[in-house]
């Protein structure tokens, strides 16, 4: 990308993929992006879990009623975890580092898709967040928040138009 602001523009939920394989340079640069990511307090509490088998990833999809049918096609899945016994604001830590992983996707030319866990349900009532960990032996004090699913793009999707932008719901100084 150019700059950020065309970065930002152009990222979008990528839900379908080819099955052309990342090459570890963009595997690398992607968890870079994540492992430099802020957190507070500087507590660095998240752990991320690469699931590349194709195996793996169909049961993973199948880890909660709706929604999560990106991850069995993905070239590659990200696991975002977060032990909240380190950091009080373990759900943004664990998010802003999916969302640089996102960024850095887009600026890779892949596409990338956020899919949620943590307070999710699979289609018989059990905690997205416990097939998670079953299937990919999590530990216990680590809370599983979300699936990044990454590959070559399968679809296209417009850049966002900034003229729909809800300004009506900026403030300034005061509601």
């Amino acid at each position: 990308m150019e700059n950020f602001h065309d970065l930002v523009i152009n990222r979008r939920s990528i839900r379908r993929y080819t099955d052309q394989q990342l090459d570890p340079e963009q595997v690398k640069l992607i968890l870079e992006a994540a492992l430099m990511a802020p957190t507070s307090k500087n507590s660095r509490s998240w752990h991320f879990v690469l699931v590349e088998d194709k195996e793996t990833l169909e049961k993973l999809s199948q880890c909660k009623k709706a929604g999560a049918l990106p991850v069995k096609n993905a070239t590659l899945a990200v696991v975002v975890t977060v032990n909240p016994e380190q950091s009080e604001a373990w759900v943004e830590d664990g998010s802003i580092a999916a969302a640089y992983m996102q960024l850095q996707a887009t600026d890779l030319g892949l596409g990338s898709c956020w899919i949620e866990v943590a307070g999710r349900h699979a289609a018989d009532g059990t905690p997205a967040e416990e097939i998670v960990r079953n299937e990919l032996d999590i530990p216990e004090e680590m809370r599983v928040l979300c699936i990044a699913t990454f590959g070559y793009k399968d679809e296209e999707r417009k850049p966002m138009n900034t003229e729909k932008l809800l300004w009506e719901q900026v403030h300034t100084d005061k509601w």
